[in-house]
């Protein structure tokens, strides 16, 4: 029998899981700063319940699927986004919540994505750009705080849906969000292998049966340029120059395009209070189906994958707007320092006044062990779970009533009188 984690599952221990908890308590401690209030929900949902509205996402199919005695279809939490039609039911808009959990997903497993990770969530219901605004200034406080360098790109699916209707003549949801599938796999493959992906495909799926592949890829290649350019006034002057080709200029005040632009224009705009910067990013569509306005991504220096990320969407009809931090990834790229003091304080034989020791450094809030033993072996216990002051309780200390705080890192040593 193996004891080792199923693939794709992790332990974490020792300073790995210090430096964990005490990325938690930063996230906890600025989601509560902006006024988010925690929720907590259940890790097993009816499988219903899980796909709600988005069972077409691909992210859909890589959900563990449960059965209990009664033989119910269930279902691991894959996020935490679709609890909030439940959370946010009777409750005064904005509602503004934060939950940090784990969550579950049968997928490939790779160095930086594994089927059992942390999100950190906020969200608020009832939104406005104004609190687009507000999550990512929390997010940089976050990063800032963490000594993370990171950059926050913003895209727009109503821009990205007016391009699919002019272009490719798609207006039904369906065909949309198959064509957001291959723009979403842009950060990960060549132009060049999503065509080739896309002629390949043998379902011929619903964009393919009303957009002809010559056709696609004699307009896919020239819009990636223009969307890689991350100009937003150049892609809105790309936008109308094929609008006044089409002699339809007048049509661009009543478009989703612009809706888009101006949503994206005022977001920048707003987040100057802030003093955040963010950095247009035409072709950021993210993959979730339920995204219905900006859309958002964190990348940082020393990985690949975004770090962050969310968007606007509508939850029981109402805008809501969130972000989503991922700690495993987070915990790669922290850089923190871990000074807490940690006191082992060992007992030579003198129990009594060495509980008293102890009883009197936790009343003060300190973090305190005691190990009852020879000065050797409680040197090495304390080397080997990283205590950073040992205090010696011995018969020469008790009748002293002097004790010497022993500091492990320097090797010096202070009084304490108790």
């Amino acid at each position: 029998m193996t004891t080792q984690p199923v693939r794709g599952f992790r332990d974490y221990d020792g300073e790995e899981a210090c430096k964990r908890a005490e990325i938690k308590k930063i996230l906890v401690e600025t989601f509560e700063k902006y006024g988010f209030e925690p929720a907590e929900t259940p890790i097993i949902e009816e499988e219903k319940f899980v796909k709600s509205n988005n069972s077409q996402d691909e992210v859909i199919s890589d959900i563990y699927k449960l059965k209990d005695k009664g033989k119910r279809k269930l279902a691991l939490r894959y996020e935490f986004t679709f609890q909030l039609k439940r959370l946010m039911q009777n409750k005064k808009l904005p509602f503004k919540r934060y939950q940090i959990g784990e969550v579950f997903r049968d997928e490939p497993v790779s160095a930086n994505r594994f089927r059992q990770f942390i999100q950190c969530d906020v969200d608020t219901v009832g939104s406005t750009i104004k609190d687009e605004a507000e999550i990512l200034a929390l997010t940089k406080d976050v990063f800032d705080k963490l000594g993370i360098q990171s950059e926050i790109f913003v895209g727009n699916r109503k821009i990205f849906n007016g391009i699919a209707e002019i272009l490719f003549g798609l207006k039904d949801k369906e065909s949309i969000n198959e064509l957001i599938k291959y723009f979403d796999k842009l950060d990960k493959q060549k132009p060049s292998e999503i065509i080739k992906e896309i002629e390949q495909n043998k379902n011929k799926k619903s964009f393919l049966k009303k957009v002809q592949i010559a056709q696609f890829k004699s307009i896919f290649l020239p819009l990636l340029n223009t969307l890689r350019n991350n100009d937003l006034n150049g892609l809105r002057d790309y936008y109308l120059g094929i609008l006044k080709n089409r002699n339809q200029e007048k049509d661009y005040d009543f478009s989703l395009f612009k809706q888009g632009y101006d949503e994206v224009t005022k977001l920048i705009n707003f987040c100057q209070n802030y003093k955040v910067n963010l950095q247009f990013n035409g072709a950021l569509v993210r993959g979730l189906s339920y995204y219905t306005g900006s859309v958002f991504e964190i990348k940082c220096k020393g990985i690949k994958e975004t770090i962050c990320a969310g968007g606007s969407y509508l939850v029981n009809e109402k805008q809501a707007t969130g972000i989503s931090f991922g700690l495993d990834r987070i915990s790669q790229l922290a850089k923190l320092k871990l000074q807490k003091e940690k006191y082992l304080v060992v007992s030579l034989e003198q129990d009594e006044e060495a509980i008293k020791i102890v009883r009197i450094l936790r009343k003060k809030g300190k973090s305190v062990s005691i190990f009852y033993g020879k000065p050797s072996k409680a040197l090495e216990f304390a080397n080997s779970y990283c205590y950073n002051k040992v205090i010696f309780v011995g018969e020469k200390e008790v009748k002293a009533k002097k004790f010497k705080v022993k500091d492990m890192t320097s090797g010096r040593e202070k009084g304490l009188r108790v």
